[in-house]
Order: structure tokens, then C-alpha cells, then sequence
């Protein structure tokens, strides 16, 4: 047991250092050499968790998605109408790239889509899920026009919130994200609330702060 907990600690450490290393580099700029480093462990200490770079990179994926979904799930037991708490999902998400590092490099490598042999698209899809799920109440509570298609504006809520990031990220090194996020939410909400709910809705993109 004692073994297994130091094996697992070990493991932890690797995946924190990684983040740090494809954080600021990216995938293909990476070494393993790089990740040992900031790991502080060698290379056959590396390998014996990790047999590969992709491997790795995987794993740092499923951290940040772990960390991203437990954060969503604090959200969602505070029971809010579904378009409401999707805001708050988004300035939430916004957060978690400000300050968290794992988070940071997992979804940074979840764009570099050209490093992997099988794109890493499991995280895309279950925020296209619980995002739809979460506009679909937006319909049945009266928030969302009626016949709006919840698959539809996930699909594009998904896609447009990893370009704002994207491009927060490439102008100001995030610095300007959240401000982004609450543009994001101020462009899109006209076109989708319903007309006698646009008034009290309105201010939904500041509770992003």
C-alpha cells in the first residue's frame, strides 16, 4: 500500500511538471528531457509511469478534464436555471485557465491536434453534452427562444468559447480573458433568449468576473 501511494505520488508529480513544460512550450516543442526536469525525477522513473510523450500528454488531457468537470459539478448542485449556470460554467472554465496550470496544458494540447495520432476529443464532447443539456432547460424554463435547437448552440458555444481562449491567449496571454468571455456572452444572447425574458437576462454575462 505504502508503494502504491508513493507510486502514486510520483505519477501526480510527473503530470504537474508536464503541464508546466507543455504549458508554455506546446506539444512538439516538449522533450521528455524538459519534462523530467521540471518533474524532478529521471528519465527511467519517467518512463516507468509514462512509456510515452502522447501517453503523457494524454494524461495530463484527462487531469485538467477531471479538475474542469469537478469545478462544473460545484455549479451544478447549486441547482440555477440551465442558461444561467452555463454562464457561470464558462467564467468558471475562464478561472481555472487563469490560474490553474494542469488546466492551462490540457487544453492547450487538446488543440494541437496535428501532434496526435488520435485527436483527444472525448473533453469537446462532454461539454457539448452538458452544455446541450443545459440549453435544453434553457428551453423547457422559458430563457431560450422556443424551436431553438440545443445540440445546435452548443455545437457553436463549444467552438466559440475555444476561439475566444485561443485568441486571449495569443493577444494578451490571457489577460483580457474573462472581459472576452462576458463580449462573448453580450454578442450571442440577443439571438437566443427569448424576447420577454431579454430585459431580465440581459446582465447574465457579469456574473463572469
Amino acid at each position: 500500500m505504502v508503494k502504491q501511494a508513493r507510486a502514486q505520488v510520483t505519477r501526480d508529480t510527473i503530470v504537474e511538471g508536464a503541464a508546466s513544460v507543455f504549458g508554455r512550450r506546446g506539444y512538439g516543442l516538449t522533450s521528455i528531457a524538459d519534462i523530467a526536469t521540471a518533474s524532478s525525477v529521471t528519465k527511467g522513473a519517467l518512463y516507468f509511469h509514462f512509456p510515452s510523450k502522447d501517453e503523457l500528454a494524454r494524461a495530463v488531457i484527462a487531469e485538467q478534464h477531471r479538475r474542469t468537470m469537478a469545478a462544473a459539478a460545484e455549479v451544478l448542485e447549486q441547482e440555477r436555471p440551465g442558461l444561467e449556470t452555463m454562464v457561470l460554467l464558462s467564467g468558471v472554465l475562464a478561472h481555472q485557465l487563469l490560474t490553474d496550470p494542469v488546466v492551462q496544458a490540457g487544453i492547450r494540447l487538446t488543440t494541437d491536434i496535428a501532434f496526435f495520432e488520435t485527436p483527444a476529443t472525448d473533453p469537446y464532447r462532454d461539454w457539448q453534452r452538458l452544455a446541450e443539456t443545459l440549453f435544453g432547460r434553457g428551453v423547457e424554463e422559458g430563457d431560450l427562444r422556443p424551436g431553438l435547437d440545443p445540440g445546435m448552440l452548443a455545437s457553436v458555444v463549444v467552438a466559440s468559447y475555444t476561439g475566444v481562449q485561443l485568441v486571449s491567449e495569443t493577444f494578451s496571454g490571457r489577460a483580457d480573458l474573462l472581459q472576452r468571455v462576458r463580449d462573448l456572452w453580450t454578442v450571442l444572447l440577443p439571438g437566443i433568449v427569448a424576447d420577454d425574458r431579454a430585459t431580465a437576462l440581459a446582465a447574465l454575462p457579469e456574473l463572469i468576473r
